[in-house]
């Protein structure tokens, strides 16, 4: 982007111009501070409360290219380096950390299991990966698991595998230095038998947890786990410290026919919330999230005490994966400094 574009003032605001703005802003992050000292209502604004990270799912085109399902069946079966084979996407999940970095000014990353699928216990990767985070300044947050079984399965055994299938996700985080891994909960049955399932997987798996000092947390990602009250219901039943949740701005679809509030989830979420997601689609021409109000969702959090990272998941089409990052990192910073 050229960096002039931000001369561009006093005309009518487009979309190259606010994309001009948050590329240009990015660019500075070295060179000014990160937040003016004027809010946008006239009030001296502080530090943010929170931390910025960004989820790898972010840039799941840029790592899986435009074919994700050959792009997920790459990274889970990597052909052999000797052949020369070309990555399927324009980048290397390996220096995720980097562009993390260097591209957007973010200090925390939030890994994706299914983009290093078969590294879990790759010693040399995951050394590489660390370096990497170390030589950047970088902090690794979490680790979002999918496509390891359901910890809620009504059958004992494959209930029991999917335990097991996440212990190495385990042990990758704590060696990464991550606090966490984000984990489904997904079962069947009835309202009462999924939680029920769902908390025998759960307290099961942060058993293992405890002995790296590894949280595990829900993600509330449809179904049941998109209820406010269910997921509550499910903590209170696992009853374990190590047991929480990361609440994602976007995801209360409950069924075709049901979405519960996200607000009201959000608030009910906090007491055992240890991140968050900030799941953005589509802006407005002042840079708001047009399905999600970032400034009402920051105040929950402000609200319940909350300081941990907020993690950018970008998820929309009309910018690219990078304009959307920044834009949403954009938001963040206004709507975090703006909130009393």
């Amino acid at each position: 982007m050229n960096k002039s574009a931000i001369q561009i003032k006093n005309m009518k605001t487009t979309r190259r111009k606010f994309i001009a703005d948050i590329s240009v802003a990015a660019a500075g992050l070295t060179a000014i501070p990160l937040l003016s000292p004027l809010s946008v209502s006239g009030k001296y604004r502080g530090e943010l409360f929170f931390k910025i990270s960004i989820a790898q799912w972010s840039l799941n085109n840029t790592f899986f290219g435009k074919d994700m399902v050959k792009g997920m069946a790459y990274f889970r079966n990597p052909p052999d380096p000797s052949q020369g084979l070309p990555l399927p996407g324009e980048k290397d999940p390996l220096d995720f950390p980097v562009i993390a970095r260097q591209d957007f000014g973010i200090e925390g990353v939030e890994y994706v299991n299914t983009f290093f699928m078969s590294r879990a216990r790759d010693e040399a990767f995951l050394s590489e990966l660390k370096k990497r985070c170390d030589d950047n300044g970088v902090r690794s947050v979490l680790i979002m698991c999918d496509a390891e079984g359901n910890l809620g399965d009504p059958d004992a055994e494959k209930r029991k595998l999917a335990v097991e299938n996440h212990h190495k996700w385990i042990e990758a985080a704590k060696y990464l230095g991550c606090h966490s891994i984000r984990v489904n909960a997904r079962s069947q049955g009835t309202y009462e038998e999924q939680m029920k399932l769902a908390a025998d997987g759960l307290r099961t798996l942060c058993e293992y947890g405890d002995k790296f000092e590894i949280n595990v947390i829900v993600e509330n990602h449809g179904g049941l786990s998109s209820s406010g009250a269910w997921l509550t219901g499910l903590m209170e039943m696992v009853s374990h410290p190590r047991c929480g949740i990361l609440p994602d701005f976007g995801n209360f679809r409950i069924s075709r026919e049901e979405e519960y509030d996200k607000y009201k989830g959000v608030q009910e979420f906090m007491p055992w919330a240890k991140g968050l997601s900030a799941k953005s689609r589509n802006f407005d021409e002042q840079g708001n999230e047009v399905e999600t109000d970032f400034f009402k969702m920051l105040q929950i959090a402000k609200d319940a005490g909350f300081n941990g990272y907020v993690g950018i998941e970008y998820e929309g089409s009309n910018l690219s994966e990078y304009e959307g990052v920044l834009a949403t990192k954009k938001l963040l910073e206004k709507a975090g400094s703006a909130v009393i």
